[in-house]
């Protein structure tokens, strides 16, 4: 049995890693399908300010997504552009 050189640990970790920073992308989705389902109720019950609701809930959405696109960043760094390689 061979030992494990520290290389490879580092990117067994960094996999594991992104793997736990891509569950990231799971709130802004339950998030982002909560809102959209409220804007439609509330546009159906005022179609007059359509506008306005969309408007604010784009806005919100594109808040929440900002979550997710910090994790999917963080994953594509652990997996390509691992900078923990370096400290060995």
């Amino acid at each position: 049995m061979e030992a494990i050189t520290g290389r490879a640990l580092i990117l067994a970790c960094s996999a594991i890693g992104a793997g736990l920073a891509m569950i990231a992308g799971i709130g802004p989705g339950i998030g982002q399908g909560y809102a959209a389902g409220k804007g439609a109720e509330t546009v159906g019950r005022q179609p007059e300010a359509e506008g306005t609701i969309i408007r604010t809930m784009l806005l919100g959405q594109a808040v929440a997504e900002t979550t997710g696109i910090y994790g999917l960043v963080i994953a594509l760094i652990l997996l390509f552009a691992n900078p923990l390689i370096n400290l060995l």
